[in-house]
């Protein structure tokens, strides 16, 4: 069974910068625990990757995106 290769969705739409203030497109790329979507599960090429951990550690700082979502029980 072969799996259809995942492409780069930043390297499709050709975005060499990836802005922290887009709090949107980050928590597509978070869980709900908060942790960031590994690259072989995102899809994400290396270097895009790198720029969306970097934008989403510096959206958190500045309180844009939370660092664990609710979780009520």
């Amino acid at each position: 069974m072969l799996k259809k290769k995942r492409i780069c969705r930043f390297c499709e739409d050709k975005i060499d910068y990836i802005d922290y203030k887009d709090e949107k497109k980050l928590m597509r790329f978070t869980t709900e625990q908060g942790k960031i979507i590994p690259r072989r599960t995102s899809g994400t090429c290396a270097k895009h990757q790198r720029l969306l951990v970097n934008a989403i550690k510096i959206a958190r700082e500045l309180a844009l995106i939370p660092y664990v979502s609710d979780l009520t029980k």
